[in-house]
């Protein structure tokens, strides 16, 4: 863990969405350094199913050293933002930072997102980002080293961010384009930067979009907490930047990322909006790009070929341990649906419909099913890239996993 320095000692900083996940973790950090924390968050009541108010995060800032105002605020109300910005300045005599955290996720196609969700995303995201900036500047630029820090990604344009989900890449980039235009505009006076992680974090958002079995593949909030301390910390001429979490950390020297991790030594989800470098194509199947060939015409194309392999390593044991029948319906060359039955027996996979229904249906191209178990393509990056569409039982559809790996280590 990065350690504290005092330096945010006095400091105030005003932190969205800080009543649980990253924003808490952000305001604790500080809190340890003696820092003054606006809570301004929604959640004043308890929520049957997401922990934690502006009042506990409120008694937890102030059991770890700092000072803590709780305010009631919708990012998408300027009174509200308004309203929270003088009482922060009423009680501790000013604002020294700034931290947009709130965000609204939503992850489906343009026909299937409903305008009350685009204008959520939008308003949260992208209005209530500018907004709670533009009513922070007057107090920040009177701070001897304000920053403002925004909880987004790097402005990558590549079409596979847009295609599965254009309303929340457009929210989200919103807030990014906010450092992109204020740090130019404010340059000198008060430093605007964005903040990513590189992997998923663990968090009540990201547990309803993956489910309870998510929280494996994740670090924890306090990784981006680090982070997020050591740009706040850096002089306002440090201003601009588009920083990834574990970049940034070992920078700072930080070597040990596993005491980040929920479950060290586990595979971790990567996050939206950053590129990965492929894999080496496993060498059995690496000509599956090639045009069909007489011997794919004759059954025995790489579809073929992975499934035959996928017959190898059924076991009663791997049945016994996953007890789940999926489905894949593939499009694109080898278009077909195939299945395999970890469920019935010893097990069983093949081409055409399962024999029992199925607990999961995997859609995606052919070309990607033969990467996934190859090892080339992450599976939980196809999900997230929206390469892998998945219908079922989101924990059996993990499970998935285990089969993946044996079946790459026994290539």
């Amino acid at each position: 863990m990065l350690p504290n320095t005092g330096k945010l000692a006095g400091c105030t900083l005003f932190i969205t969405g800080a009543s649980r996940g990253i924003g808490k973790a952000i305001a604790l950090k500080a809190a340890r350094d003696g820092a003054n924390v606006v809570i301004a968050a929604k959640t004043a009541q308890a929520h049957p199913k997401l922990p934690g108010t502006i009042y506990t995060a409120a008694e937890e800032i102030e059991a770890a050293g700092g000072k803590a105002l709780p305010c009631v605020v919708d990012v998408r109300d300027e009174k509200q933002i308004g309203d929270a910005v003088e009482q922060a300045v009423q009680k501790f005599g000013g604002i020294d930072i700034l931290v947009n955290n709130a965000s609204a996720i939503n992850l489906t196609g343009t026909l299937e997102t409903s305008m009350k969700k685009v204008d959520l995303m939008i308003g949260i995201n992208l209005r209530g980002t500018y907004l709670t900036s533009k009513l922070c500047i007057p107090h920040l630029r009177k701070s001897k080293n304000p920053h403002i820090l925004n909880l987004s990604p790097p402005l990558n344009l590549n079409p596979i961010w847009f295609k599965n989900h254009t309303a929340y890449t457009m929210a989200k980039y919103g807030m990014s384009m906010c450092v992109l235009g204020m740090a130019e505009e404010f340059r000198g006076s008060i430093a605007v930067n964005a903040l990513w992680p590189k992997t998923a974090i663990q968090t009540a958002a990201m547990e309803m979009l993956g489910g309870s079995d998510v929280g494996n593949k994740c670090r924890k909030p306090e990784i981006i907490a680090d982070a997020a301390y050591s740009m706040l910390t850096k002089p306002k001429t440090y201003t601009g930047n588009f920083v990834i979490d574990e970049d940034l950390l070992k920078q700072e020297g930080i070597k040990d990322f596993d005491i980040y991790a929920v479950a060290p030594g586990h595979p971790l989800l990567p996050d939206f909006f950053l590129d990965e470098e492929p894999e080496s194509l496993i060498k059995q199947l690496k000509d599956h790009d090639a045009p069909p060939t007489q011997t794919e015409a004759a059954g025995k194309g790489p579809i073929v070929e992975t499934f035959n392999l996928i017959q190898g390593v059924l076991t009663p044991d791997v049945v016994k341990s996953t007890q789940g029948v999926y489905k894949f319906d593939l499009s694109g060359e080898h278009a077909g649906t195939w299945y395999i039955d970890l469920k019935n027996d010893s097990g069983s996979a093949g081409s055409g419909e399962p024999p029992v229904k199925a607990d999961v249906v995997m859609s995606m191209d052919s070309e990607d099913f033969v990467k996934m178990f190859a090892g080339k393509l992450k599976p939980t990056m196809a999900f997230m890239s929206g390469k892998l569409k998945i219908k079922g039982d989101m924990s059996l559809a993990i499970k998935m996993e285990k089969m993946m790996g044996m079946l790459k280590s026994k290539l």
